[in-house]
């Protein structure tokens, strides 16, 4: 008899594997490529010593560009071994780094003053509960940074087994269907920018509505706060 399919599981197995990959190319993501706009954007709505969590923090280095700016900052992932790495680059700076899922966050109820999460929610088998987790953590008016994979990002070739009947740990979420996720599970949207590949100028997009906006990218990072029930 086949073995049940286990999504968290198999997630674990797949990003320790990527380990290594992820590692040689993590610091210039962050500091010259997709990602080099985030801390930026988390350092225009977060005040400075605000405690933020770094949920999906990989091998560290984002985690490590808001300690530098300042912030409290505590980085967990799924992976053991991205936080093996983590822990042994930055072993001399105060940044707590913890193995922990984003369904089951081991952190107290409205403990959080805001939450980074980077590519995170479309590699998990139920995304609408990772949110609630994201949500109960954050304190009142507590800002959540997500970035969501848009249609045009390579990475998102991992959900194609899916088409065949086969499993995957890559669900198909875009941003759209993310921002309305957030909007029904109290989280308001005010701000966002778009990462895009470099055939897509601003000429291409600048007067498109927010969704085709977001239908043309690489990635969409959205600041998100948490209102009342």
């Amino acid at each position: 008899m086949a073995e049940t399919f286990n999504w968290r599981k198999e997630a674990e197995a797949q990003w320790d594997s990527r380990a290594d990959f992820w590692n040689e190319r993590s610091k210039n993501m962050w500091d010259n490529g997709s990602r080099k706009d985030i801390v930026p954007f988390i350092e225009k709505h977060f005040e400075k010593g605000s405690k933020i969590l770094d949920i999906g923090c990989g091998d560290g280095y984002g985690s490590y560009k808001l300690h530098q700016l300042g912030y409290d900052v505590t980085g967990m992932d799924l992976s053991n071994e991205m936080i093996s790495r983590a822990k042994q680059q930055l072993h001399k700076e105060e940044i707590k780094f913890m193995q922990g899922d984003v369904g089951e966050l081991p952190f107290a109820a409205n403990s959080s003053d805001g939450i980074m999460t980077i590519n995170v929610l479309e590699w998990t088998e139920y995304p609408e509960r990772a949110l609630v987790e994201l949500h109960r953590v954050l304190k009142e008016d507590g800002l959540l940074c997500v970035g969501v994979l848009g249609p045009t990002a390579g990475p998102r070739s991992n959900s194609y087994p899916r088409l065949q009947g086969k499993e995957a740990i890559c669900n198909t979420m875009m941003p759209w269907e993310f921002q309305k996720l957030a909007s029904e599970n109290n989280l308001q949207y005010i701000d966002g920018f778009g990462v895009y590949k470099d055939e897509v100028k601003e000429q291409h997009y600048k007067n498109l509505p927010l969704d085709l906006k977001q239908a043309l990218t690489f990635l969409w990072v959205f600041m998100l706060r948490k209102v009342g029930e």
